[in-house]
C-alpha cells in the first residue's frame, strides 16, 4: 500500500505541468495581433465604403423620384457624373489635402498638394504601418463621404441649373472646398486642437453639402412657378413617391456604413461591440425622426405627409451622425425626433424665404446638421456647446462664402441656369435631348 501512495503522488507531480499547459492553452488570448488588427480594420473600411458608396444610389433615387419627370434623366446623370468627378478629384488632390499627415502646406488650415498613392503590390507586414488600415481602404472609404457632400448640394438645385456649370462645381467642392474644411477636424487641424467634435460629419459632410446648396440656391433662384407674384409657395410635386421612398431606404441602410465605418477600428472586442452601439443608434435616430415628422404633420395639417416623413428619417440620421456612439438609445430617440420635428418646422420656413430647394435638402443637412453638432456636448463629455456652435460657425462661414464666390463666377463667365423655355420643356430634353419617361406620371 506504502508503494501505491507513493506511485500515485509521483504520478500526479509529473501531470502537473502537463495539466498546467492544458489549461494556458484553452485559455482565450487577450488581444489579437497588430497584423491581424490592421486586416480587420481594412476589411471594416471596405465594407463600410461599400454601404455608403450605395448612398449615391439612394440620392439619386430620392432625387429622381422628387423631380417632375421631364427633369428625371438630367438628374440621374447629375449623380452619376459627380461621383465619378469626386472620385478623380479627390485620388488627384482632395485625400492629401485632407489628411496631410506632416506635410501641411499651412499648419492646421490648409494640407498637402498631392497625389494619392497607395501601397505596393502585396505589401509584406513589415514593410507597412500595421497601427491603422492600408491606404486604399482608407482613401476608398473617405472618397465616399466627399463624395456625399457634393450629392447633398445637386437635389437642392435640380429643375433649373445647366449641366456642366454645375459639375464644374463639383470639381472645386470635392478637389477642394470639402476637404480643406474636414481636414481643420479630421486631418488633425485646428478645429481638432479646439475639442471641436463630429464623429461621422453631421457639420462636416452635411452641414457643409447644405452651405453650398443654399449659396447655390440664392444665386440660382427659385424654379418658374414656384412662387406666385403674391410670394405664396405653389406645390409643385415629384414624379414618383416610389423611387423617392426607396431612395430614403437606401439612404437609411448605408448610413449604418457612414456612421459604423466611422469607428475606424475593428480590431479589439470594445471596437466591435461599440460598432454595433452605433448601427442600434443610427437607427434609433431615423425612426424616430420619421415617426415624430408623421405625427405632426398630422397634427399640423390634419394629413400625414409622406415626403415630410421620409425627409423626417434622414433628418434623424443627420442628427445622430456627429455623435452616434455616446448616447443611450432613448437619447438616439430623443437626438432623432427634434431632427425630425425640425424639418417639419423649416421647409416651409425656407419657402417663405422664397429660397427653393426641390428636396429639401437645406432643412435635413444644414440645420439638422447644426442640431446634430450642438447636442454632442448633452451625451460627448469631451464637447462644449460653445465649442460646438463655433465650429459649425467656422465650417459654415468658409463653405458658404467660397462656394458664393464660385458660383457667382461660373455664372459670370458660363451662365448658370437654362432659358425660360428649356425650363418649362424640362432639363431632359434641354440639356440632354431626351422626351420624358412615358411611364412617369406628366409633370
Amino acid at each position: 500500500m506504502k508503494h501505491l501512495k507513493t506511485f500515485a503522488l509521483a504520478a500526479g507531480l509529473t501531470a502537473l505541468p502537463v495539466l498546467a499547459l492544458a489549461q494556458d492553452a484553452e485559455a482565450p488570448a487577450a488581444g489579437v495581433s497588430p497584423e491581424t488588427q490592421y486586416i480587420l480594420t481594412t476589411f471594416l473600411f471596405l465594407v463600410a465604403g461599400f454601404l455608403v458608396m450605395w448612398m449615391a444610389a439612394g440620392f439619386a433615387m430620392l432625387e429622381a423620384g422628387l423631380v417632375r419627370s421631364k427633369n428625371v434623366a438630367m438628374q440621374l446623370l447629375k449623380n452619376v457624373a459627380l461621383f465619378g468627378i469626386a472620385a478623380i478629384a479627390y485620388w488627384a488632390v482632395g485625400y492629401n489635402l485632407m489628411y496631410p499627415g506632416d506635410g501641411w502646406s499651412i499648419a492646421g488650415y490648409l494640407g498637402a498638394f498631392s497625389m494619392t498613392t497607395l501601397e505596393p503590390v502585396g505589401v509584406a507586414a513589415t514593410d507597412t504601418d500595421l497601427s491603422y488600415a492600408s491606404v486604399g481602404s482608407d482613401y476608398f472609404f473617405q472618397l465616399m463621404f466627399c463624395a456625399t457632400t457634393c450629392s447633398i448640394v445637386s437635389g437642392t438645385l435640380a429643375e433649373r441649373i445647366k449641366l456642366w456649370p454645375f459639375l464644374l462645381f463639383c470639381v472645386f467642392m470635392t478637389g477642394f472646398i470639402y476637404p480643406i474644411e474636414a481636414s481643420w477636424k479630421w486631418g488633425g487641424g485646428w478645429l481638432d486642437a479646439m475639442g471641436f467634435q463630429d464623429f461621422a460629419g453631421s457639420t462636416l459632410v452635411h452641414a457643409a453639402g447644405g452651405f453650398a446648396a443654399l449659396s447655390g440656391a440664392i444665386v440660382l433662384g427659385p424654379r418658374i412657378g414656384k412662387f406666385n407674384k403674391d410670394g405664396k409657395v405653389i406645390p409643385i410635386p415629384g414624379s414618383n413617391l416610389t423611387l423617392a421612398t426607396l431612395g430614403t431606404f437606401i439612404l437609411w441602410l448605408g448610413w449604418f456604413g457612414f456612421n459604423g465605418g466611422s469607428q475606424l477600428a475593428m480590431g479589439t472586442a470594445g471596437d466591435v461591440a461599440d460598432i454595433s452601439r452605433i448601427f442600434a443608434n443610427t437607427n434609433m435616430a431615423a425612426a424616430a425622426g420619421a415617426i415624430a415628422a408623421m405625427i405632426l404633420t398630422q397634427l399640423a395639417y390634419g394629413k400625414a405627409d409622406l415626403t415630410m416623413v421620409l425627409n423626417g428619417a434622414l433628418a434623424g440620421l443627420v442628427s445622430i451622425t456627429a455623435e452616434p456612439l455616446a448616447p443611450s438609445l432613448f437619447q438616439a430617440l430623443i437626438i432623432g425626433a427634434v431632427g425630425g420635428v425640425i424639418v417639419v418646422f423649416t421647409v416651409p420656413l425656407i419657402d417663405k424665404m422664397k429660397i427653393d430647394d426641390v428636396v429639401g435638402a437645406i432643412p435635413v443637412h444644414l440645420i439638422c446638421g447644426f442640431w446634430g453638432t450642438f447636442i454632442v456636448a448633452w451625451t460627448n463629455a469631451d464637447a462644449s456647446f460653445g465649442t460646438q456652435i463655433f465650429g459649425f460657425v467656422a465650417i459654415g462661414a468658409f463653405v458658404f462664402v467660397v462656394s458664393l464666390v464660385l458660383w457667382l463666377l461660373i455664372k459670370a463667365i458660363f451662365g448658370l441656369r437654362v432659358s425660360e423655355e428649356e425650363e418649362i420643356n424640362g432639363l431632359d430634353m434641354a440639356e440632354l435631348g431626351m422626351e420624358a419617361y412615358p411611364e412617369f406620371s406628366k409633370g
